[in-house]
């Protein structure tokens, strides 16, 4: 059984429609997939009804733009409901800071003698409602900037960098109860994977417990070896469940093929049966699972 539970379309910063998203999964010799577009919930109808064609079991999600103790944070929640008044405000807030930030960014880049300009940004972000970094890295490579994406957030976008300009993020411990109201469960998406430093920690991961959160994403391209094994018995000490996952964003992202990290078949049953307590928690009419797998 093999289980990715981080991917992008297009609704987000991913280069495949969801369509296209469930249909490479399938063709990748995946079992289950779950979707989870930055900030928004508008891919999942159409992964549903591409996976009950290709008969792919997919988990719709999203990844939710938080921060904690003045540090970003990627927050994975999997089947809430999208439409619970304060869940949806909240995304609302990081959709609108995605693209209040856009004018910054672009003005940065032209004063360092960049020229680029809304439109461009447009031509490559299609119809998402996150428009973000990746559009603007999309853009730069576009314009033969840069060769990719990787090389336009190292050079200009990344936190430090000229054209890094700040955003509206979630606090994080609201977020994680916002989406167990609203009948969700939540993972921290490759906890010690942007900053380099094991942040957060254990005894930070154990608060975040108490305050409700299920589990963090262990299995994951930027974290090495010896980050995996310490984040796994962090998992085992706190009772978190530990994913694994490609975090595929199409070709807008290097080396994060679909199934290059997997989440455990147990690990995701106890995901399932934390998100179906939830969802009674809640008394809220959730999304279930699309197919049967596992």
């Amino acid at each position: 059984m093999r289980i990715d539970l981080h991917t992008h379309s297009r609704a987000s910063d991913g280069t495949q429609s969801p369509e296209e998203l469930v249909r490479a999964g399938s063709a990748a010799g995946l079992d289950v997939l779950a979707i989870t577009d930055h900030d928004t919930a508008d891919g999942w109808a159409e992964a549903e009804r591409a996976a009950l064609d290709t008969g792919l079991t997919l988990v719709r999600g999203m990844e939710i733009s938080a921060r904690h103790d003045g540090h970003g944070v990627h927050l994975l929640a999997y089947l809430p409901d999208p439409t619970y008044p304060p869940l949806a405000t909240e995304l609302g807030k990081v959709l609108d800071g995605r693209s209040s930030r856009l004018p910054a960014m672009l003005q940065r880049l032209r004063e360092i003698g960049i020229d680029i300009h809304a439109e461009d940004v447009r031509r490559v972000a299609g119809e998402t409602a996150a428009t973000g970094r990746p559009h603007v890295a999309d853009a730069l490579v576009a314009l033969g900037v840069v060769g990719d994406r990787t090389e336009a957030f190292r050079r200009y976008l990344n936190p430090g960098r000229p054209a890094y300009a700040n955003r509206y993020a979630a606090s994080l411990e609201a977020m994680i109860r916002i989406v167990a109201e609203a009948g969700g469960v939540t993972v921290i998406a490759h906890p010690w994977g942007r900053s380099g430093q094991e942040r957060p920690d254990e005894a930070t991961l154990a608060h975040l417990v108490e305050v409700g959160l299920s589990g963090i994403e262990v299995d994951h391209q930027d974290h090495g070896p010896g980050a995996r094994e310490r984040l796994r018995a962090i998992a085992r000490n706190l009772d978190l469940v530990a994913t694994g996952s490609s975090d595929h964003h199409g070709t807008g992202k290097i080396d994060h093929e679909l199934g290059c990290n997997t989440t455990a078949l147990e690990e995701y049953h106890r995901l399932l049966e934390r998100a179906a307590a939830a969802a009674a928690r809640s008394g809220r009419s959730t999304p279930a699972v699309v197919g049967v797998a596992g």
